[in-house]
């Protein structure tokens, strides 16, 4: 496991390249506030959007998702706990008041980077307003 790509991912990438190039500005591997050890894919501080980019194996993806045939048990509570922890960080996140953004590591990036964009203006806007949560 020492060898799997845990950060900078393909899909990653290529989300972000996206984002750049229709000028939004982001943080990669952002902490969570208040949660050691746990990082944002991609963080817009300023109106509180985290965008978290999950793998279909190590996060369960219903469409894409595996179980290994070879020590399955220690596998699925593994997985098990990867979900667990994403719910947690979910709702951590929301509780504080952020926007939270998870899509899976197969969907298209340029649809990825649309909502991601729209959110973005969306909390500006609510922002500009004075409607911060």
């Amino acid at each position: 496991m020492s060898r799997q790509v845990s950060k900078n991912t393909a899909a990653e990438l290529t989300v972000r390249r996206l984002l750049h190039a229709a000028g939004l500005r982001y943080r990669v591997e952002y902490p969570v506030p208040g949660m050691a050890r746990r990082r944002i894919d991609v963080a817009f501080t300023s109106v509180k959007v985290a965008v978290l980019i999950d793998g279909c194996f190590w996060h369960g993806c219903p469409e894409h998702a595996t179980s290994p045939r070879s020590n399955a048990e220690w596998w699925r509570q593994k997985l098990d706990r990867n979900m667990a922890r994403d719910m947690e960080t979910t709702e951590h996140l929301v509780a504080a008041g952020w926007e939270v953004l998870r899509f899976w590591e197969h969907e298209a990036a340029e649809d990825v980077a649309l909502r991601i964009a729209a959110a973005v203006a969306r909390r500006k806007v609510e922002r500009s307003r004075g409607d911060d949560r």
